[in-house]
């Protein structure tokens, strides 16, 4: 579970614009706009490496401290630059801790699946988060996926399971990850060109056959 929801230094933005923008990142900062409980967007921007850094360990919420104020917020969307390995843009939600909200949380891994043992086979991951519904307070840093419990070739998001108050809020159905036999496939593909290369000779034989008649 999240225990940590750190205090940010915020700064009002009085100019907007891509310009100012660029600006603002080679200082070192981060823009972020602060919306919601029916109060009027705030343009503000923050310490890159402090909340980068937050984002990376998985945190959800911050609290941002702007003029003596304290707003706690969730981060709704992040945008990232051109080559997509760095944050350029925050959107952030006003919430309160005990308010229930939607978010998306990334999976961790560990353990190896029964079905894998087998000769042939390789583990592919289909999904690296999913959705779940719960408390501000409560949203896990990350959601752990034990595959030792895999009892057949798939794992699904319906088979995770969560603590007391928080719910899974992606398709049941979907997919996390699948065990993959490599040796059949590799086989099924070495016998298609070898059926179609047959297929031509096949269509030859049968009209030199016409022909003889």
């Amino acid at each position: 579970m999240a225990k940590e929801v750190p205090t940010i230094e915020a700064t009002h933005r009085d100019r907007l614009g891509s310009r100012y923008s660029k600006r603002l990142r080679a200082a070192g900062r981060l823009p972020a706009v602060i919306y919601g409980h029916g109060s009027e967007p705030l343009s503000v921007h923050v310490d890159e490496k402090i909340a980068v850094g937050a984002l990376k360990r998985g945190l959800h919420v911050m609290n941002l401290t702007i003029g003596g104020t304290t707003e706690t917020c969730l981060v709704k969307d992040l945008q990232f630059g051109y080559l997509g390995d760095d944050v350029i843009h925050m959107d952030l939600a006003r919430v309160n801790l005990d308010e229930v909200v939607t978010v998306t949380v990334s999976l961790e891994f560990f353990g190896a699946p029964e079905a894998a043992k087998k000769s042939g086979t390789v583990v592919v991951h289909e999904l690296a988060d999913i959705q779940v519904r719960c408390k501000v307070r409560d949203i896990p840093e990350h959601v752990r996926v034990d595959m030792t419990t895999m009892t057949g070739e798939t794992f699904t998001a319906g088979d995770l399971k969560f603590a007391a108050g928080t719910e899974l809020a992606t398709d049941p159905h979907a997919v996390i990850v699948r065990v993959q036999t490599v040796k059949e496939e590799a086989a099924a593909e070495a016998a298609t060109p070898g059926a179609a290369a047959a297929a031509p000779a096949a269509a030859a034989a049968a009209e030199k056959k016409d022909d003889k008649k």
